[in-house]
Order: structure tokens, then sequence, then C-alpha cells
């Protein structure tokens, strides 16, 4: 929200107040306390009819500050977001002649007394952000109301990414930026995922804890300067310094929580049946038959809306015109070896047997005057579940057990998007801050009946909607694409700014949702998709089957299926530190090159875990441009080699595109390429690319079976031979790529002697 008119005027209508200095400073327990008057104080008369701002600064965590910056005192209780992680008794405070400081590990705040305003935060000896005159500002903006805004300095070369899945360049330099869910499509500047929280190439991010509307001019209304303001009396960010990306996003998803861990079966291939298609039992019998006769693994089958009746949405029954026996066709497809998702969302149709049940209950979400919210955009005479009142999640909870005792083993969560403001709720939340927050309700509820019924690590959701914390209930999807090129990479833009918001898991609709791909864009997509933490394919109104479109399509699903299932004792890998530590499956090169200029503005392409990189083919000739950072990096699927950095124009069929490893990798490959969750120790090879013993003189990875057995492999080069033993009780081989051969394996013990 811009407030000024150029560098000299406000908008009409805005009346600003700043904070123009620091008239004094307290201590507090583990806190620091700014008084901030709006004029400068030069003698006692100046202190009367003078609006104060109070500025408190605490700290969560080692190397997290933060700031709350309040007009009224008085006005509700502040309601953010359930900082899981936070912990008292962090933060030292110091108090001298000319300022005041809060440290935080490696991180210090200081407030500079007197005028003009000043909060610098630095690190290490380095500033890496700062507000001065006029940052801090109270607006009262007639007809609308009052806002709080900070103004922090955006260095020069520095580059701003995150604030949840955005479609648009991943530098979000010059944008704006409204958190604010909307079910909008991939194609505009609305978002599914609005995530109050970005990092720049400077070493921290800013995290604003505010559920509701925050609006960003991202060196668009100051082009000096990123502004995030709230409507209200008060606002609470905090600074998150860390000397990497990756560091920055462990202390973000330690203080607002990390992503649950998914289980193995996840990982492998989901089909649908795709949104308003046809389809019974005997049609879902046939997909799976004829994926299985053309040797296309499997995991899961997602069924879409029409499981339920038209005009019933949703009131959990499977539709008996269709489904007469839906608890014998879940147990035939387990018998398949298949896991089965099925598609819900919080809103309830009026001609649902629930919304009846519901209203008189009281577990929908009403209008002031007492009567229940309802409109005809998606179901006729829909309604909301109110998520705010512990009955009613109870409620809805029981009606989703049923399914799971039925068989379903994952939900499917659409929407949670459009959420009205001229409501109450049960528990009295403010509508507007409740209007973002109201997908994490929905989605912790569904999640945590799925934990009830199948255990911790496997409980799995495809949900498309998230706020700040969501990252916590994976898997998510990108939502409705259309079915081009350039919807592919809009889709793998707002993948990349969703990574870079803290959310480890993710996946897209293979083909693109709306419209039918042409068999180009299909057999492309199908690469992107299965070179992504999770898979599947879906659409709106044709089916996603590979042979509907050509027999290469069918050549290409069986390649990178089977490359992808061979990959899982490394991407299984891969999810457990996104778990651990928050660091993404797919992972922004910015992400795991920060000290690389050339990564800085690259949005198509990026790491799957920590040392394959996937730059998909977004064109129709097959043309594809790409980086390679320094370094010697080997083509997977011919092992020619390209040392770094530089840029490289490849020709691809559909059958390849570049996929290449980081030197000095050691990347164990599974025995298995017909399912995702199978005992990756047994039979598995250890690639091991080239490098220096310099580089690498030893190197340990461990290999973590889905049972959570697992074996370390400790791999030593010298410059004469790659050394490697394990604690591995199972057969492993070793394949030393462009180095040598295997010349003896005893004991557990394999040595190459390297050319």
């Amino acid at each position: 929200m811009k407030f000024s008119d150029g560098f000299w005027q406000m908008r009409a209508g805005v009346t600003p107040l700043y904070a123009e200095e620091a008239y004094d400073l307290s201590a507090g327990e583990n806190s620091l306390v700014v008084s901030a008057p709006t004029r400068v104080i030069h003698s006692r008369g100046d202190t009367l009819n003078r609006a104060l701002l109070t500025v408190t600064l605490t700290s969560p965590l080692p190397n997290i500050v933060g700031v709350r910056i309040e007009h009224f005192q008085g006005a509700l209780p502040f309601d953010g977001f359930d900082l899981v992680g936070a912990e008292p008794g962090h933060g030292e405070v110091s108090i001298q002649d000319d300022r005041g400081i809060l440290s935080s590990g490696d991180l210090t705040a200081t407030v500079t007394r007197g005028a003009p305003w000043s909060l610098t935060f630095s690190a290490g000896g380095r500033v890496l952000t700062s507000g001065g005159a006029k940052s801090v500002g109270y607006l009262d903006v007639a007809g609308t109301g009052t806002f709080v805004h900070e103004q922090l300095a955006l260095g020069v070369g520095e580059l701003v990414y995150g604030l949840g899945e955005r479609f648009g360049p991943v530098v979000k330099n010059g944008q704006v930026v409204d958190i604010w869910n909307a079910d909008g499509g991939t194609s505009s500047e609305q978002a599914y995922k609005n995530v109050p929280f970005y990092l720049t190439n400077r070493g921290y991010g800013v995290f604003v804890n505010y559920p509701g509307h925050v609006s960003y001019e991202i060196g668009s209304e100051s082009v000096e300067r990123v502004q995030f303001s709230v409507p209200g009396e008060s606002l609470e960010y905090y600074v998150i310094a860390g000397s990497t990306p990756a560091e920055i996003l462990e202390r973000y998803t330690a203080l607002t929580g990390r992503p649950a861990h998914v289980p193995a079966w996840s990982y492998g291939l989901w089909l649908s049946t795709s949104f308003t298609t046809n389809y019974d039992e005997e049609t879902v019998t046939s997909f799976i038959d004829a994926m299985a006769s053309r040797d296309l693994p499997l995991s899961v089958f997602h069924f879409d809306c029409f499981w339920m009746r038209e005009f019933n949405w949703s009131d959990f029954e499977w539709d008996a015109r269709v489904f007469p026996d839906p608890t014998g066709m879940l147990a035939r497809l387990h018998e398949r070896d298949l896991h089965v998702c099925v598609w819900i969302n919080p809103y309830i149709a009026q001609r649902s047997a629930l919304f009846a049940e519901g209203a008189a209950l009281g577990y929908l979400v009403k209008r002031p005057d007492g009567s229940v919210w309802q409109w005809d955009l998606w179901q006729a005479g829909m309604a909301l579940v109110d998520f705010t009142n512990p009955d009613a999640t109870a409620w809805y909870q029981s009606k989703l057990r049923v399914l799971l005792d039925q068989g379903v083993d994952a939900f499917k969560t659409d929407f949670g998007e459009r959420i009205p403001l001229e409501v109450d709720y049960f528990d009295g939340s403010s509508p507007e801050r409740m209007h973002n927050h109201y997908t994490q309700l929905y989605n912790q509820a569904v999640f945590d009946v799925l934990q009830d019924a199948r255990g911790e690590g496997d409980a799995v959701l495809f949900a498309r909607s998230a706020t700040a914390g969501g990252q916590q209930l994976p898997v998510h999807w990108g939502g409705d694409s259309t079915s081009t090129y350039e919807s592919m990479a809009e889709t793998l833009r707002g993948g990349l700014s969703l990574a870079f918001s803290g959310f480890g898991f993710w996946s897209h609709d293979i083909g693109g949702f709306e419209g039918t791909p042409d068999a180009g864009v299909f057999k492309r997509w199908t690469a992107f998709g299965l070179l992504s933490s999770h898979s599947r394919f879906h659409g709106s109104d044709s089916y996603r089957v590979p042979w509907a479109f050509d027999e290469e399509a069918v050549d290409v699903t069986r390649v990178f299926t089977k490359l992808k299932l061979s990959l899982m004792p490394y991407l299984y890998s891969a999810g457990l530190t996104a778990s651990a530590v928050g660091t993404p499956v797919l992972r922004p090169m910015q992400l795991e090159f920060p000290a690389d200029p050339g990564t800085g503005h690259l949005e198509t392409q990026y790491l799957l875990g920590s040392s394959v990189l996937v730059a998909p083919v977004f064109t129709a000739d097959g043309s594809v441009t790409f980086y390679l950072p320094a370094g010697t990096w080997t083509n997977w699927f011919d092992g020619s080699t390209v040392v770094g950095p530089v840029w490289r124009t490849e020709q691809h069929g559909f059958l390849t595109a570049p996929v290449y490893v980081r030197d000095g990798t050691v990347l164990p490959i599974g025995a298995r390429d017909d399912r995702p969750d199978y005992d990756y120790l047994d039979g598995l090879t250890l690639h091991v690319f080239a490098s220096s013993a310099a580089d690498h003189p030893e190197q340990s990875v461990t290999v973590t079976n889905p049972d959570g057995s697992s074996a370390q492999f400790t791999v030593s080069r010298s410059s004469a031979q790659v050394r490697v033993t394990s604690t591995s009780p199972k057969p492993w081989s070793i394949k030393v790529v462009e180095h040598g051969q295997l010349v003896e394996a005893i004991n557990g013990e394999a040595v190459f002697h390297c050319d």
C-alpha cells in the first residue's frame, strides 16, 4: 500500500506520524523498550498533544530479533501467528549514553538515542539493514483507517526473495505484494499461499507476525527501502540473521515450525481422475491396468471432486449411483498396492445433509446477525465450517474418520482461500486476520486426524492454500495453471518462491490444469513433474493419462518415473533434511549458491536436493539455456562433464533434459525402480562423482530406510584411490563416475584405483 506521493508529499487523505527520535530507552526482562515521539522534543511543551510510538525489541530465539511498534496499546489483544519455537530468556540488553543494544547470538539491534530515528541490525561487524528517518510510521488514511508501517533499507545489489508462492519474477524488487490469499490461478499477481516472510542476499530475512493483510512495497514506493504495513495500531516483525539463505530458513522454520516428515510412498507417481471428467470404478481400474501393462509404476490413485454427488460438496459421502461399494473398491485398490487420496474442501453445500446438521449445532461461520453465512460461488448455498470452534473441528474430523476407516489414505485439501470478511467467528477472531489464517486451521484439522489414524510420519495432505506455518502440513501443490509452456514456467517460479518461504515439499499439476496440453507440453511437463518432490497427473476437463497424448509420452513417463524411484535413497534423505532443518527438497539456485552472482535472478532451473541440478525444457523445439556454477558437473544421461561457471544452451529430445550432478557428490541409487517405498540399503549403488581429494578428502553419506533403519557410507579420497567403507549389513556396490574401476571389494570395503 502506497502512502506517499513521491519523495516530498503524501497521497490525498493520508496523515502521517513518524518516529522522529529515540527519546528514552529502558531495559526490561530480555527486552529493550524505546519511547519514540512523533516530534523531536525540545522542551516540556513539546510532549503535549503529541502521539508517542512505543518500540519494543525482544528475541524469541538466538539470531532473531523481534520489533514491536505500538501506537495505542489498549487495542484488542495482539493476535499473531503461533510461533511454535519461541522461547523465553533470549536477548542481552545494554543501554549506553548514546544508544541501546539488544544482542541475540550474532545479531545485534542498535537504537541510537536522540534524533533522527535510527534502528540498525548488524551481524559479524556488518550492517545487514536499517531503519532511518520516516521508516517507522503511523498513518491515518481517510475513509480507510489507520496503519503502521516499517521501512528497512534495501542496499545496492540487494535482492529480495520469498513472500509465499508467487508466480511473477522470483526476485521481488520493484514489486507490490499483498499478503492476501486468493483463488486466482497461477497467471496473476494473486496467490494461494501468502507468507509475510522474505529473505535477501545480504544475510537476513524478515518475518511480519501478522496473519491478516500485510502490504509490501519492495523498492516500489521508496526505491531504496522495503516497506511493509498492516492495518490497526501495532506492527510486529522479526529480523532473522544467517550466514547463508539455508541458515536463515533453518532459523525461520525453528520459529514458525518445520515441515512434517512425509511417507516414502507419497514420493511416487499420483494419478488423478481429473476434475470434471466422467469416471467410476471401471474407469479407475482401466487406468490402473493400462499403467501396469505399460510398465508405468503408480503409487497413489486420487479421486477428485465427483466422488461425491454434485451439489453436495463436501458431504463426504460416496456417490452411490457411481460407487455402490466404496469400501470394497478401496480394498481392491489396496490389493493393487496403491494408496488412495480423495478430494475435500471446508465448504458445506446447502443440499448436503451436513449443512442442516452443522447449522443446528452452531458449527458454521455466522454473519453478525446470527444467520449462517452463505453464497452460491462454487457450491449452491454453501457455508463455511468454523474451525475456531473446537467442537466444530471435532465434528468435521469425525466425517473424515469414516473415510479413513473405509480405506482412504490421504486427503487433497482444496480451497480455503475464499474466506469472507462480513462474518463473526466462534472465538471472536478478527475476520480480517482470519482471511489468511483460516487455511491453517483447516489443514491442521485434516492433518491431525490423519496423524491420529495413520501415525506420525504417515500423514500427508495435498494442499492448495497456506500461510505462515503452513509448511508444517505438507504436501502443497501449485494450483490452477494453464496447459502451456509459459504456465509451466510460472509454476516453477511459484515453487521457487514457496521454497524461499520455508516450504519443504511441493508439487504441481503435470500438464497444467486448465485446457488440454499438446503432446509436447505434456511430455516436457512430465519430466519436470517427476523431478519434483511430489508428482501428480491432474487436469480439469480431460484425462491426464500419458497414452492419451502419444506413445512417446508413455516412454517419457516410464523413463522419468523410474529415474525418480531409483533416486529414492537420495530424495528420501532430502525430505528428512527438510523436516529436520527446514531446507527444502526443491532448492532455488540462490539458496545453494548464494556467493555466486550468476545465480541471482535464475528462475528456470533448480536443485533437487543438494546435488542434482534440473533445468526443465520450456520450449517446443527442445532448446534450453541454463547456468552451471563453478565446479565439474556430470550429465546424468550421457556421463559427459562440463566445467563451470558457464552458461550452456542445449537441445533435448523428450527422453532427456538437462540433469547435472555436482562434483564430489556421493549419490545413493536404489536397486528398484518400480515403487518408492522399498529397502534402500538392499542392493544400493553409490555413484561417486569426480572430485579432487583436496576438495572432498572424506565424505559420509547416511542412507535411511522408510522403516527408520539406516547405514553410513564413508568415502575417502586420495590422489591415487577412492576408498569406501560402510556400516550396512546389506549388499551394496560402487560406481565411480569418470574416475576408475572397481579392483577389489572385500569385507564391506571397496577400493578404486583412479586414472
